[in-house]
């Protein structure tokens, strides 16, 4: 059976329209979906959602968690519990009150189409995604599921996502569509005007005519790339994050031994690690360090000049410099 291939077309206004973000919230719903077994099985996030099951199992016994999930169903998710982030600096709270925002019809029709394309809901369900105050209510679920469930990692998970949008972000103002997109997904390419995915089994053609594209990183939507083109969402393709499997390692990344024996074993791997820019929550988590130690060390290395930071967001990134570039790379028997 022939692939549905989407195509995008793309001008020069799209590509100055283009634009990032990060959601909580998507992310939030898709990791409840990964962890009560409804995504894609044994994917890089896997590691987490192990560890997540027995904090999910306390979530369903005190919330009605079900109703969120049971919006989700294959092939639609209702827009209103998952509404567009502004930008990469959104949090959790933007969006949830957002969901609240939601005009109670708009809300209605989604949930009747959710449940008629999904699996007979309980009686229970039907109660709770009946009520007229339906949008609070299940904000409210979904903060307390942020709370349980995903609040206590997202510093690692918002540091890997930041990470991959500087690196898109920069390839994009380089070297346009053909950079920023490579390497990003198998089904995904840039070619001869259009952004192309691979996706289904009928072809979709569409004009951004300089509306722009949004392009979203993701931890859980592993194994493919989603995408929207319907409002409330502008055009958006969702794709999985660079390094998601390196963020879950529980092993500390090592670093040449030359370096090492140059700088100290610690010091030589937090600059070895900045081959890309990183956080130092992103530093912390990956090498298994103390907070104040990698800060110490990054405080060290900007001052030798081999290391540099920028903001983005409410995050600051580290980055090697020149100079730290060819430490490491002089250093490396490889």
């Amino acid at each position: 059976m022939a692939r549905k291939v989407v195509r995008l077309a793309v001008g020069p206004d799209d590509l100055a329209r283009t634009r990032f973000a990060v959601s909580p919230l998507w992310e939030l719903v898709h990791a409840l979906r990964a962890v009560a077994g409804r995504g894609a099985r044994r994917g890089p996030a896997q590691p987490w959602v192990e560890r997540a099951r027995g904090r999910y199992a306390e979530l369903r016994r005190e919330t009605d968690v079900e109703a969120v999930l049971a919006l989700q169903p294959p092939g639609y998710g209702a827009d209103f519990v998952v509404p567009p982030p502004r930008g990469v600096a959104t949090t959790v709270d933007d969006l949830l009150d957002d969901v609240r925002a939601t005009p109670l019809e708009t809300a209605r029709t989604e949930i009747g189409r959710a449940l008629r394309l999904g699996p007979e809901p309980s009686a229970r369900l039907r109660a709770v995604l009946g009520r007229d105050d339906v949008t609070d209510y299940l904000a409210d679920v979904l903060a307390t599921a942020w709370r349980r469930l995903l609040a206590p990692d997202w510093p690692q998970l918002q540091a890997i996502l930041e990470r991959d949008v500087v690196h898109r972000a920069g390839r994009l103002a380089r070297g346009g569509w053909a950079s920023a997109l490579d390497d990003v997904h198998p089904e995904l390419r840039y070619a001869d005007g259009h952004v192309e995915l691979t996706a289904g089994t009928d072809q979709t053609d569409v004009d951004l005519a300089g509306r722009g594209l949004l392009l979203m990183p993701s931890v859980f939507v592993w194994p493919g790339v989603a995408y929207g083109l319907e409002p409330p969402w502008p055009p958006v393709l969702i794709y999985p994050a660079r390094g998601v499997a390196a963020l879950w390692s529980r092993e500390p990344a090592g670093a040449p031994g030359g370096l090492a024996r140059l700088l100290g074993p610690t010091r030589a791997a937090v600059l070895a690690a900045l081959d890309e820019p990183a956080t130092t929550t992103q530093l912390v988590a990956a090498l298994h360090l103390s907070v104040g130690g990698v800060g110490d060390h990054l405080a060290a290395l900007r001052d030798a000049g081999v290391v540099s930071r920028a903001r983005t967001g409410r995050s600051v990134l580290y980055t090697r410099t020149s100079v730290g570039d060819a430490l490491v790379a002089a250093s490396d028997p490889g």
